[in-house]
């Protein structure tokens, strides 16, 4: 098996789905970016702002690193840096195998997770700890709307349908982040609302998603 380290699409041996030359539409879509890059010019404004408060109540209440970073899996499988704020403690990663995992599925989630911190609760209720994927936006890793960002340990998992919800690149919000994502613990779920955005994806679509996240925020519901 391939070192989920080294994951890339091209090590994968699957199915033609992952090795055709279809690209998805979103991909290359001239507006989709501009939308993208204006959103992040914006969202990363307001990350600079909010840092400062966030900073101050981690040193108060959890000391230590105020971003966190993990290797996740992008358009075709290719690995990129995620960014968030830290919602966890240190060498959260390291005690994962310590908390059960409440999903079922190539997927882990458990809603009262041990690990996250007094600060952390509040970023996650509020999404707050979202905001620095902005950077991963406006690089290109990650679109303000897409599907869910797997991990490489999780992908190392898959079966050869699920790879289909790699060919558009992940996003900070979608179909399952509106839709609750707290509420969707299979991961097979999360896959049909991943391959249903696919099949749904307009400019249009986007920001209706875009609109109705606000509102998901505002009235925090579908936090994990």
């Amino acid at each position: 098996m391939t070192s989920p380290i080294n994951l890339h699409l091209r090590d994968i041996q699957v199915l033609p789905s992952t090795t055709n030359t279809f690209i998805h539409p979103s991909v290359t879509s001239r507006e989709k970016r501009i939308l993208d890059i204006v959103g992040a010019i914006v969202g990363l404004a307001i990350t600079v702002i909010i840092a400062v408060p966030i900073t101050i109540a981690m040193w108060c209440y959890d000391p230590g690193s105020i971003f966190y970073s993990q290797t996740r899996c992008g358009l075709d499988g290719k690995p990129f840096k995620i960014w968030k704020f830290r919602s966890m403690i240190a060498d959260a990663d390291k005690q994962k195998h310590l908390v059960e995992n409440k999903a079922s599925g190539h997927i882990f989630k458990n809603e009262n997770d041990p690990r996250i911190t007094k600060v952390g609760h509040f970023l996650r209720k509020t999404s707050l700890d979202e905001f620095p994927q902005f950077w991963n936006v406006l690089k290109g890793d990650m679109s303000l709307v897409g599907t869910r960002p797997p991990t490489t340990d999780e992908v190392a998992m898959y079966d050869n349908h699920h790879f289909q919800r790699l060919k558009v690149k992940p996003g900070i919000t979608g179909e399952w982040q509106v839709r609750g994502r707290s509420e969707v613990l299979d991961f097979e779920d999360i896959v049909q609302m991943d391959l249903n955005y696919q099949k749904r994806w307009s400019f249009f679509y986007d920001i209706n998603l875009l609109i109705q996240t606000v509102a998901v925020v505002l009235a925090r519901k579908g936090a994990c």
